[in-house]
């Protein structure tokens, strides 16, 4: 064997070609069942970077783009303003589906602290707000990023938004300890001299989180998912559609019917239109029906004119 890498590597191109084809052929297999992620160690990203002939992090020149090469799913995440890189996103230890779901959990809640900031650190704040509710709830209801009262109380949903989902879920015949509430990002995105305003996460936040919502939701199995708002949407459904357009229908995340509907945030927004609480109580009445619950005419009714 040579210690010569020029001559060496016209024997390993062959052989790096295949595994490179049946790398692309494993992930067009894992497209094709919907999934846009996949979750790689730190050996297995080292690996790849070998395949392709590129530089560790550390290594790699300032002045290349951020997701150049990143896969369409990705780029649509991740801006080129942004300065993280996907790749290099620290990744999630195994957690044994043998243990209770709470367990679970609460070693991913673990994992998460201090895991993402790092990587973010001018943008995320260092706050984990991770999730509440029913480990076991037949129903996962996701919004986008905690804000400042969320930041505070350490749970999702807890603002005046918050109050208006309580409602939502009462009009349901449910409450918080019924249902399972969490976020895409778990960190409150910060802003400079930041107080009380809050801002959307960014899609390379979103994205670097998208593996933990599917963790989240492997854990949970919940029978269906809520989308609440236009950034859960994207995210989860991969797309550009507005929640109007995608609303009314039923949807699918890695096997599990999806409802979208607008975030509460919304019927303040709109000064509490009766219009605005239809609609979204129509989506809710989707999801009692797909749940199978009892749904009364008095509930049928909720918010219709002259109801």
């Amino acid at each position: 064997m040579s210690d010569n890498p020029s001559t060496a590597e016209p024997s390993q191109a062959p052989q790096n070609t295949v595994v490179m084809r049946q790398l692309v052929k494993y992930l067009e297999s894992e497209k094709e069942k919907g999934r846009s992620h996949v979750l790689l160690d730190a050996q297995a990203r080292q690996v790849l970077r070998h395949l392709a002939g590129r530089p560790g992090a550390k290594q790699r020149d300032a002045s290349t783009a951020p997701g150049a090469n990143a896969s369409p799913s990705v780029k649509k995440f991740m801006p080129a303003s942004s300065n993280a890189d996907i790749a290099d996103l620290p990744q999630l230890e195994p957690i044994s589906p043998s243990l209770p779901k709470s367990e679970q959990l609460a070693q991913l809640d673990q994992q998460l602290r201090g895991w993402i900031t790092g990587n973010f650190p001018q943008s995320l704040r260092q706050t984990l707000v991770f999730s509440s509710g029913n480990p076991d709830a037949r129903v996962m209801l996701i919004g986008e990023a905690p804000g400042h009262e969320e930041e505070k109380s350490l749970r999702p949903f807890v603002g005046p938004a918050g109050k208006k989902l309580d409602k939502i879920l009462e009009a349901m015949g449910l409450d918080r300890d019924d249902v399972y509430v969490t976020n895409l990002v778990k960190f409150r995105p910060a802003t400079p001299r930041q107080t009380t305003n809050n801002r959307k996460p960014s899609p390379a936040e979103v994205a670097a989180f998208m593996p933990v919502i599917r963790e989240e939701i492997r854990i949970v199995k919940p029978e269906c998912i809520v989308a609440l708002g236009a950034t859960p949407l994207e995210a989860l459904l991969q797309t550009d559609s507005t929640v109007s357009s995608m609303r009314g229908s039923w949807h699918e995340f890695d096997g599990i019917p999806l409802r979208v509907t607008y975030h509460p945030s919304y019927l303040l927004q709109s000064g509490e239109s009766p219009a605005v609480k239809r609609t979204i109580w129509e989506d809710m009445l989707a999801v009692m029906e797909k749940l199978g619950m009892e749904i009364t005419t008095k509930q049928r009714g909720y918010f219709l004119p002259n109801a």
